[in-house]
């Protein structure tokens, strides 16, 4: 009895011992798994703030670089615009036709129809012509096949055609605001608008200006019809500046129709407009109508060419006075800025390769001649410049027969 006793009790501290073993056992597996779970749980933890830290650094060197970038483009200096020469010539008042009371004989028309050839009028002036960046005319009298003839001392016309005169001479512009343009009434005008531009000659004038690309420079042209009409075009004047200035005209050209016929020095009217316009921003001053050469004034340092005279001139057959010139100006821009210069050419010539007659070929001289020329051209010119900024009164209006609309004709002897 007492020895099954012992061996229940035995039992029993064997399977509590057992029982003990096993909670251990269990106890020791959750300690592990809790370990576990905590190494895992700081693993990732650690993981996590070296990702963040990575991010950051990343993120700092980006910003780093993107504010050195920004910092060497701000260190980086705009590149100054380089400078760029363009050469000017203008020649004066090219009347390309006849009046209909004219001997045909002697007429610019019987001249094209006996050559056959339109490059020969401007033969020995287009090495000049084409070796410059812009060429200027006054075209004087409709290219058209108009009707409408005006009344009128003398009333212009020539060929469509004729255009061909100044395309093979190279010549890019051509100034219409004059009192012949429209002697065959608004639509010889518009005709002749049409097929000079129609054969790459940009056209100007009285409200029409132009802006023309010349070596990436914008060049702007103006043309201001003043005669009777004297100070009252100071506003246009004004007006069409500032209008070449809006569209970004760097060099702005002003050609005149004014002055006084056979008269070789400028009246008040003439030498008021012409400050006014550089004044106003012109860079140079061209003047037409006088049909003989006149004076050239330099104003604030810019040129003022009072006349130009006649050039490839069919108003008249045989002339009294066949001076010319053509006027050659070099310009050097940067960026909006004209540089101040003397980069001038005067090249004397002869409305013709004839002494005796107008064979409407203008001509270069040389020797004896081209000094007389140029002689004339330094008398005319004598007293002219004034100085930067003196200012000037307002001329009285000045009319005379000579700029009347009834004897614009009478130098056409």
């Amino acid at each position: 009895m007492d020895q099954r006793k012992r061996y229940k009790k035995k039992r029993r501290g064997t399977r509590r011992k057992r029982i003990s073993r096993q909670e251990r056992q269990i106890q020791l597996m959750m300690r592990l798994v809790a370990l576990a779970l905590g190494l895992i749980v700081v693993l990732a933890a650690v993981l996590a703030v070296r990702g963040l830290g990575k991010r950051q650094d990343q993120e700092t060197a980006a910003q780093a670089e993107t504010k050195t970038e920004e910092t060497q483009e701000e260190a980086t200096p705009t590149p100054a615009p380089e400078p760029v020469t363009i050469t000017v010539s203008a020649a004066g008042d090219c009347t390309l036709g006849m009046d209909e009371d004219f001997d045909y004989d002697t007429s610019f028309n019987a001249m094209y129809e006996s050559v056959g050839d339109p490059g020969w009028f401007f033969e020995n002036v287009r090495p000049v012509f084409e070796t410059d960046d812009l060429t200027i005319v006054n075209l004087e009298g409709p290219l058209t096949e108009s009707e409408d003839i005006q009344e009128k001392t003398f009333a212009f016309k020539g060929d469509p055609s004729y255009v061909q005169v100044l395309t093979e001479g190279s010549v890019e512009a051509a100034n219409l605001a004059n009192n012949h343009s429209q002697d065959y009434g608004e639509s010889g005008y518009e005709d002749t608008m049409e097929y000079v531009e129609a054969a790459g000659i940009r056209t100007f004038g009285y409200d029409r200006t132009a802006l023309m690309d010349i070596k990436g420079v914008k060049v702007g042209l103006a043309g201001i019809y003043v005669l009777a009409d004297g100070m009252e075009r100071t506003e246009q004047l004004k007006e069409k500046i500032a209008q070449l200035k809006e569209q970004g005209a760097q060099l702005i050209i002003v050609s005149f129709h004014w002055g006084t016929e056979k008269e070789n020095y400028p009246d008040d009217t003439q030498k008021a407009l012409a400050h006014t316009a550089i004044d106003e921003g012109a860079d140079l001053v061209l003047g037409h109508h006088p049909h003989v050469l006149q004076g050239i004034e330099t104003y604030k340092g810019k040129k003022i060419v009072y006349s130009l005279g006649n050039f490839c001139f069919g108003g008249n057959s045989n002339p009294s006075d066949k001076d010319t010139m053509i006027f050659q100006q070099t310009f050097t821009i940067t960026g909006d800025e004209v540089a101040e210069d003397e980069n001038i050419t005067i090249i004397p010539c002869s409305i013709s390769s004839e002494s005796d007659y107008n064979n409407y070929q203008p001509t270069p001289v040389s020797g004896e001649e081209k000094t007389r020329i140029e002689e004339r051209i330094a008398q005319y010119s004598e007293g002219l410049t004034a100085e930067s900024g003196n200012e000037e009164e307002t001329p009285e209006e000045e009319t005379s027969e000579e700029t009347s609309e009834e004897t614009e004709g009478s130098t056409y002897e």
